[in-house]
């Protein structure tokens, strides 16, 4: 994978000059030093709508401590940091707990880094034999590093933290406790899967895992049903496949991070970064991390599947230049076309961008922003074509100059439906305020933002109002810090007027020790 090049910016009167003035990474890089258990009150600004009511659930890079004087190397390495901000009856409270992983555990348990993970190679156990570490490679669940940093869904009435090993985490909503830790693969043969499940309106999960089967690796389209029973985990244990499709290359499967669904369609999509099954092999012989097995191939082409809902099989297949993607943006079905918005990429540097040394030098690298950059595109896929030529040269539009990432829709409504709107943070570190929250109005292209100096919003989340009259008809919520100096420990919730963008709330916490920022969450209504 390509790697930024670092140069030494020009000096004015023997001052360095940095960049991007107005981006401080540091943000991402700090760790918790002490965990917020028990809810604290903040100080509240204007005025909360009175239907607003839930738990706000974040999820993100929480630690780079190991336990003793290691620290981790890549942002994807942080040990997991769940945050909840409550809101009940206009009053707001804070909470914050590491998740207590095996990999967490053995780690502090041994006061150094003893679980490789996605850019970090730990030291090598002197206790595991040549054969043990072989064995490892057949059992992914648990060879793998469990730090589940990425993401949070609802199964049921259960929440868990996710991350792409097949290890998922249980976690109390309410006081933030690591509860009971899943192994998916015990109940559907999938080696990962993707860090962002679907989840519809009556409930029913799907997620994208792959398969390793006789004929070679597949992506399995995996459904998890609502289940009366009784039971921790239960729509685990009943999970099933509902469709599939071969990877491209079988000893170079695809990294998939999402994907998209529409009315009659899977939406997988197969980028060329894979990762390379004989490097894995040798990698987990040897203690390397995951990184070190991610190939990219910027000469072949990014595929599009569209499988079936009704039967499960292949039914149309579609072809782009290469880019590289970590986020759909909403698929959906319009005009004898499937619509595929996603942020995208040229190519994976922006994942070399996220070790902590290129973080740390991002302010004397004239080429961090735009290998950083990821733009909102839409490829519009016939349905009815039958020249192969236009179906396997599929050219995208753009639909913002903004750079996004992180985006949000009306899930309630529009997921897998056409939708007029969508929320992104600010992907354009050299922007005056990198720290923007966007909103992208696609009939139009026009977007509003909100913005503010040294603050850093995380991903923003719709909640819509009660009986919506419009696509826009609720509020953003979106987890925010500070950057500069002062204000690191820190963190507030931030409420916009979906409709203007404009700030109508905010209730900020003072807490004990830094504040990092957050990846990924959810807005939980039925908790407080």
């Amino acid at each position: 994978m390509p790697t930024s090049t670092e140069q030494t910016p020009e000096a004015v009167d023997g001052r360095s000059v940095s960049f991007y003035p107005n981006c401080d990474v540091s943000v991402w890089l700090r760790s918790c030093e002490n965990e917020v258990p028990e809810p604290i009150e903040g100080i509240l600004t204007g005025n909360l709508p009175v239907w607003l009511r839930g738990c706000l659930l974040r999820n993100g890079p929480g630690s780079f401590k190991a336990g003793g004087d290691e620290r981790f190397k890549h942002l994807f390495d942080s040990s997991a940091l769940i945050h909840r901000f409550c809101i009940d009856s206009g009053r707001v409270t804070y909470q914050r707990r590491l998740l207590r992983t095996k990999a967490f555990q053995r780690n502090h348990a041994a006061q150094r880094i003893v679980v490789t993970e996605f850019g970090t190679k730990a030291a090598p156990d002197p206790c595991q034999s040549i054969f043990q570490t072989v064995a490892a490679i057949f059992q992914p669940g648990e060879s793998l590093s469990d730090n589940a940093m990425i993401s949070i869904y609802p199964f049921g009435d259960e929440y868990y933290a996710f991350t792409e090993s097949p290890i998922v985490h249980r976690i109390n909503p309410c006081t933030l406790e690591t509860k009971e830790r899943i192994n998916v693969s015990d109940f559907v043969s999938i080696v990962n899967h993707t860090s962002h499940p679907l989840v519809m309106q009556d409930q029913t999960v799907y997620n994208i895992g792959l398969r390793v089967t006789a004929s070679g690796p597949r992506y399995q389209v995996v459904q998890f049903n609502p289940t009366d029973k009784k039971g921790v985990g239960k729509m685990f244990e009943e999970a099933s496949y509902v469709g599939s499709v071969a990877a491209r290359w079988g000893l170079n499967p695809s990294y998939m991070h999402t994907f998209g669904i529409t009315e009659n369609y899977f939406v997988i999509i197969e980028q060329p970064l894979t990762i390379s099954v004989p490097a894995m092999i040798k990698n987990t012989i040897l203690g390397e991390p995951m990184m070190a097995n991610m190939r990219w191939y910027p000469n072949e082409q990014t595929f599009f599947y569209l499988v079936s809902r009704r039967t499960g099989q292949l039914k149309h297949t579609f072809a782009s230049k290469a880019f590289f993607y970590l986020h759909t943006i909403n698929t959906f079905e319009e005009n004898g076309t499937c619509v595929v918005d996603i942020c995208c990429y040229q190519d994976p540097a922006m994942i070399d961008c996220m070790y902590v040394d290129s973080m740390m030098g991002a302010q004397t690298n004239p080429d961090y922003a735009a290998l950083f950059r990821g733009k909102p595109m839409r490829f519009k896929l016939p349905l009815d074509s039958v020249n192969k030529s236009e179906r396997m040269n599929i050219n995208p539009e753009l639909l913002s100059n903004f750079g996004c990432e992180t985006p949000r829709v009306h899930l309630e409504r529009y997921l897998g439906k056409s939708y007029r709107y969508f929320y992104a943070i600010s992907a354009d570190v050299d922007l005056d305020n990198p720290g923007t929250i966007i909103k992208v109005d696609i009939e139009s292209r026009e977007s509003k933002t909100w913005c503010e100096d040294l603050v850093y919003p995380s991903e923003p989340i719709f909640v819509p109002a009660p009986d919506p009259q419009s696509e826009d008809d609720g509020v953003i919520v979106s987890a925010i810090v500070w950057g500069g100096q002062g204000r690191e420990n820190q963190a507030a919730l931030l409420v916009l007027d979906a409709k203007t963008m404009k700030e109508v709330a905010r209730c900020t916490f003072q807490t004990e020790g830094p504040v990092p920022k957050c990846l990924h969450g959810w807005f939980a209504k039925d908790v407080v």
